[in-house]
């Protein structure tokens, strides 16, 4: 598989870009990637690594969408961006997915602006694979669509069902509704409406609301919600697990029963950390598109665009695109 790799995306672009394409290399996660962005920088960091060099190739990319640009204007007028030149050069067949660490409104933008929506899909969403006490759950949406309709989210369940019958080998996926309690007359309106339409579709396993407090427990294999509340709840968690290892931090410097306590527990806090670290999952996919755009966080390392990129050339390798397409445009 060959991936287009926007290398000024991320908040420490390019570095930890050059240094991902590297191990991705020499990992062989993929078969070659088309590094995007400005040709004469991204040299200079690439001398610094011994790598097959036929496996990694420039493409020169003037500009850059930063966090500040708006992402539909950007998207539009900046068409030599490091971003939406790695998009069209999906588009274009030339690689088989595309993958950014940038401004994620924008990605979502350039790609929609450029693949399209598949037929009869309303909103597109982003899908991402959350960890759990017991394994992995797709959430979805989670920044695509701050305003929503019940009937969009009922879509997100059916592309959140196919997505994980691909990424976890599931038959039939469980599909909870992200909602403030588990019975079915809780929520506001929209929650409320899209709980009816999830229970009565046919195609998907809907096993009801499910909390917040549930999130972490694995008991579901989709988690749907509107975009607003799906972003929230993201930087809520990540903010929760940033501030607990502070906290440990802080406490293992009291004293020296602190610290040996710390020692004896190390092997617990570093198994802690790895299952929810977002590095080691790869980034979130954005599904009901006529293409493969993978978005890794910003704050990622080398090691974050490694996977992100090991993520794309798998989804690449599935028949996913063409199972949404045959599900939604056969209506």
């Amino acid at each position: 598989m060959k991936i287009a790799l926007d290398a000024y995306g991320s908040d420490l672009a390019p570095f930890p870009e050059v240094e991902g394409a590297v191990l991705a290399i020499k990992e062989n996660v993929c078969e070659k990637i088309f590094l995007v962005g400005k040709e004469e920088q991204l040299h200079q960091e690439l001398e610094k690594f011994i790598y097959d060099k036929k496996r990694i190739e420039i493409v020169h990319a003037s500009d850059v969408i930063t966090m500040e640009d708006d992402p539909s204007q950007s998207a539009r007028m900046k068409t030599n961006s490091s971003m939406v030149v790695s998009i069209k050069l999906h588009h274009e067949g030339i690689a088989d997915a595309a993958v950014s660490a940038g401004n994620t409104g924008a990605v979502m933008a350039a790609s929609l602006f450029t693949y399209g929506r598949v037929r009869n899909v309303m909103r597109p969403a982003i899908a991402l694979t959350f960890p759990t006490i017991h394994g992995k759950e797709i959430v979805l949406d989670v920044g695509a669509n701050v305003d929503c309709e019940p009937q969009y989210l009922e879509q997100f369940a059916v592309l959140g069902s196919l997505y994980a019958k691909f990424l976890f080998k599931i038959d039939s996926p469980k599909v909870s509704l992200l909602n403030i309690g588990e019975e079915s007359k809780k929520g506001n309106e929209l929650t409320k409406a899209a709980y009816q339409l999830l229970l009565n579709n046919p195609k998907i396993n809907f096993h009801g609301n499910i909390e917040g407090k549930d999130l972490l427990k694995g008991v579901t294999d989709v988690v749907v919600c509107d975009g607003f509340v799906g972003n929230v709840m993201l930087k809520s968690v990540e903010g929760a697990a940033i501030a607990i290892f502070d906290i440990m931090k802080e406490q293992m410097k009291k004293d020296w029963i602190a610290k040996l306590g710390a020692l004896l527990s190390f092997p617990v806090y570093k198994y802690l950390k790895k299952k929810l670290d977002h590095s080691e999952y790869g980034g979130a996919l954005l599904v009901g598109l006529n293409g493969i755009s993978v978005v890794a966080h910003g704050r990622s390392n080398a090691t974050a665009i490694k996977n992100a990129i090991k993520f794309g050339s798998k989804i690449s390798e599935t028949a996913f695109i063409a199972q949404v397409k045959e599900h939604f445009e056969r209506k």
